[in-house]
């Protein structure tokens, strides 16, 4: 298990928190920190998303999806939104990246 994380957001994540209410980041931060309590929380995709882990979380009535990758020590923090079209736009973000 890691001892000490970095924590590092893409500008993706970062635009997707600035969107949303003070209540519903606490909420994103509640879930950042039992992500960084438990790197292994999420579910790692396979095919073209390998390497990338998804946590699954309710805000506001809605499955919002966080995904992350673990580099080193760090835990990258890739992307926030709802479910809807969620995959097909970070296969497109990673792609360019």
């Amino acid at each position: 298990m890691l001892t000490y994380i970095n924590l590092k957001r893409s500008p993706q994540k970062q635009n997707g928190v600035k969107k949303l209410h003070p209540t519903e980041k606490r909420e994103v931060d509640a879930a950042i920190t039992a992500l960084i309590t438990d790197p292994f929380i999420g579910t790692e995709k396979k095919g073209d998303l390998k390497g990338v882990f998804v946590y699954k979380f309710n805000l506001i009535e809605t499955e919002y999806l966080l995904s992350y990758r673990l580099v080193g020590e760090d835990l990258e923090l890739v992307a926030l939104g709802p479910h809807e079209n969620y995959y097909r736009d970070l296969k497109s973000y990673l792609k360019k990246r």
